[in-house]
């Protein structure tokens, strides 16, 4: 008669396990000894008690499933109860009853985490369609606009669903609010089109006008009239780009006629304006000498006081003024310049700007020398050329980039 506590072997050969509940047949053995019969048993029970261990480890290791676990405890529990074994079965099955109260928790687990991803994905998506209604509503940059408005819709794919009540209602509103931007970006550019209509009309107006001027010899009045022509063709509006270069064609056309012509009868008035050109001469070397500036404000008021003589002596000879003329201009623009390169210094919106661009050439630069890393690395010599190119291109415009930097401490 055998000792082990989880079974024994009739003298049949049949072979039973102890319960709870009192002996089971589990198998018959005619082959050996009943020693042998009990190992082979007690291997077909390690092989359960091997299983069960295995569901435990995946449990408290693992993301498994609860709906997985509970069934594989089902089938195990199921295994044990009709298992042609020979151990503590009542063991195992503790084992399973335990597992199935952690399924129970994993299971609440779950839910609560689904609970909250779907709140805060809802709590994305009214943020999505609260901005996509303010798009619709207020916007009037079409091009930025329609694009965040594509990016919005990428955004809702990308979020996790919620309820289907709540997710209809929400996607409805987000459809709505594209539709009523897209209506109103139709209408802006119908009521555009419109304008530029008009402003055509306006200005086939005014060209008509100058060509009726362009054979005057009222020099005077006709300058005049020309100039508030000008005026008027500015205050008008651009036309589309076809019909404004036609119509500025055939204005400049008939401005240019008319002032030819009374330059070609002002020339010869021009001897009598040599007294005037040297009057200019002087005053222009004297407006020179502003030169090199080095205080912008009291150039300025030297220049002032030049420019002011300058208009009052008059005219000058036709081949001399461009000579003059450019010659104080030169000035001015040294002077402005001056004014201009103070203003920057004094700056801060620019200065930020330029600390800005210089900031982010040098995080791209080193993004780039780290994917160069990782190319050269990897032996990618495409990509490694790539990279390169990429990093002498920036490490230029990071050049000119601090140089404009620096020209707001000198």
């Amino acid at each position: 008669m055998s000792t082990d506590p989880w079974g024994r072997v009739d003298d049949d050969g049949t072979v039973y396990v102890r319960t709870a509940e009192g002996e089971r047949a589990v198998g018959s053995w005619q082959a050996g000894e009943p020693e042998e019969a009990l190992a082979y048993f007690h291997r077909k029970y390690d092989e359960l008690a091997t299983q069960v261990e295995l569901l435990e480890q995946r449990m408290r290791g693992t993301d498994l499933p609860p709906a997985q676990a509970e069934a594989t405890i089902v089938k195990l529990r199921d295994s044990i109860a009709e298992a042609h074994a020979v151990g503590d079965l009542a063991a195992l099955s503790s084992r399973l009853e335990a597992l199935t109260d952690l399924v129970g928790k994993r299971r609440e687990e779950v839910r609560a985490a689904r609970d909250q991803a779907r709140a805060q994905s809802r709590e994305v998506k009214e943020r999505i369609v609260a901005e996509a209604e303010r798009i619709a509503e207020d916007t009037t940059h079409w091009k930025s606009g329609g694009e965040r408005l594509r990016q919005l819709v990428e955004e809702w794919k990308t979020a996790e669903r919620i309820d289907r009540v709540t997710e209809a209602a929400l996607w409805k509103r987000l459809s709505a609010a594209r539709t009523a931007f897209a209506k109103r970006r139709k209408s802006y550019f119908a009521g555009l089109d419109e304008q530029r209509e008009s402003v055509r009309t306006t200005k086939e107006r005014i060209v008509a006008e100058a060509e009726e001027l362009a054979t005057s010899t009222d020099w005077g009045e006709t300058a005049s009239a020309y100039r508030d022509l000008m005026r008027r063709w500015k205050a008008a509006g651009r036309a589309s780009r076809e019909a404004e270069d036609e119509l500025w064609g055939r204005f400049k056309a008939a401005q240019d006629q008319f002032f030819q012509a009374r330059s070609a009868v002002f020339a010869e008035r021009d001897a009598s304006l040599r007294e005037n050109a040297e009057a200019k001469e002087r005053i222009l070397a004297e407006a020179e000498r502003i030169l090199p500036v080095t205080d912008a404000r009291a150039a300025r008021a030297a220049l002032r006081g030049v420019l002011e003589r300058w208009e009052a002596v008059g005219p000058v000879p036709r081949e001399l003024r461009d000579r003059l003329e450019g010659g104080l201009r030169r000035v001015d623009e040294a002077v402005r310049k001056a004014e201009e390169a103070e203003w920057k210094r004094s700056n801060p919106e620019a200065r930020a700007r330029a600390q800005n661009t210089v900031d982010q050439l040098r995080r791209s630069i080193e993004q780039l020398e780290t994917r160069l890393g990782k190319a050269r690395a990897a032996g990618k010599d495409k990509d490694v050329k790539e990279a390169e190119e990429a990093i002498a291109a920036r490490r230029s415009w990071l050049e000119e980039a601090e140089r404009t930097l620096a020209e707001f401490s000198s």
